[in-house]
């Protein structure tokens, strides 16, 4: 008798599943999106750290303890550095996709509202916002800050990555952004006489001169900021000449001061045992420095206490561990994706 009444087991699952998810206010929920909007700050972006300065980790669970430290966070913490506000927004957005919980798209939209606040009217981002302390309010393209706002900007104002899901009112403030962002971008760009170079990594948002940010971290060109600037150039559809003169000038500026026949990597001393970095010799490797001096062009190192030294090994142990001071960020760049740009725009 039973056997007659099997056909009824798939739609009796159907049923179950549907009054699980709709039972909820916004339907199905994520489990990342849902701490995500926890974090979120009032004016819509998120801290990388919170107030008692521990590290925002979304592995952990909410516990009372922490959701009391979380709800004291102001928004003096939100911030672009290492990819916080984008990150999210990012997610959530996809997350939206993958569920349909409109509160994930709200969060996302103002997250956006965010970015578009915190811009400057020159074009630039700075690298917390509306914190102005220190080097916080300088254009930053340190850790891609600038960069992973304007490419959430770019995805919107071309409908792309999941981004055509955000309300279309957006669109053109987008375009705009993305717009402004680039004059900047090409603005900055470091001039040596009349040459073009690549960028530092952050600059006065008033005087756009190459600015100084943590003590370690010199006014200088960056390498590991430019690769990311140039990346986001390239993506330019019909890009201008101006676009093309800049990416041009900044791969021939990467070809040129490559440091070939190093690695950057840890050498053990026999006697102490302790593992230090160091440049160590390899025919096959290549690597540029992270900090070049913006007239010499010759490698320039960070200590605490604003020592500035084109000697890495006068650095403190310490900063030699602690950073990284040498990469070979350009290297696809230069193999792989500029020769595919060239023949996309020839």
């Amino acid at each position: 008798m039973a056997m007659r009444y099997l056909f009824l087991i798939p739609l009796i699952s159907w049923l179950f599943f549907n009054l699980i998810c709709f039972a909820q206010p916004n339907g199905i929920k994520d489990p990342m999106a849902e701490k995500m909007l926890i974090y979120q700050l009032k004016n819509g972006g998120w801290p990388k750290q919170l107030k008692d300065k521990s590290v925002v980790n979304y592995d952990l669970e909410i516990s009372k303890s922490l959701l009391t430290r979380i709800k004291s966070t102001t928004i003096e913490s939100a911030t672009l550095d290492n990819k916080s506000t984008s990150r999210e927004i990012t997610t959530l957005i996809k997350a939206y996709k993958n569920t349909q919980n409109i509160t994930y798209l709200q969060a996302a939209e103002r997250g956006i509202d965010y970015l578009l606040e915190a811009q400057y009217s020159n074009g630039g981002f700075p690298q917390y916002y509306p914190n102005t302390s220190l080097y916080r309010s300088q254009i930053t393209f340190n850790d891609d800050a600038m960069i992973n706002a304007l490419q959430i900007l770019h995805d919107i104002a071309t409908s792309n990555n999941d981004f055509e899901l955000v309300d279309k009112t957006y669109i053109p403030k987008a375009q705009s952004a993305v717009e402004r962002g680039i004059a900047i971008i090409l603005q900055l760009q470091v001039k040596q006489d009349s040459l073009l170079t690549i960028w530092s990594a952050q600059y006065d948002p008033e005087s756009l001169l190459p600015a100084q940010a943590r003590s370690f971290e010199p006014a200088a060109l960056s390498t590991s900021e430019s690769v990311g600037i140039v990346r986001f150039l390239m993506a330019q559809k019909n890009p201008s000449p101006a676009i093309v003169t800049a990416i041009n000038a900044a791969v021939k500026w990467f070809e040129q001061h490559q440091i070939s026949g190093y690695r950057f990597d840890h050498d053990i001393d026999p006697t102490t045992k302790k593992s230090t970095r160091h440049l160590i010799a390899d025919t096959s490797a290549t690597v540029w420095a992270r900090f070049y001096d913006l007239e010499s062009n010759k490698p320039i190192y960070g200590d605490r206490g604003n020592l500035i030294t084109s000697n890495f090994e006068d650095l403190s142990e310490e900063r030699k561990n602690g950073y990284a001071w040498f990469g070979n960020w350009p290297e696809k760049l230069l193999q792989k994706d500029y020769p595919k740009w060239l023949k996309k725009i020839m």
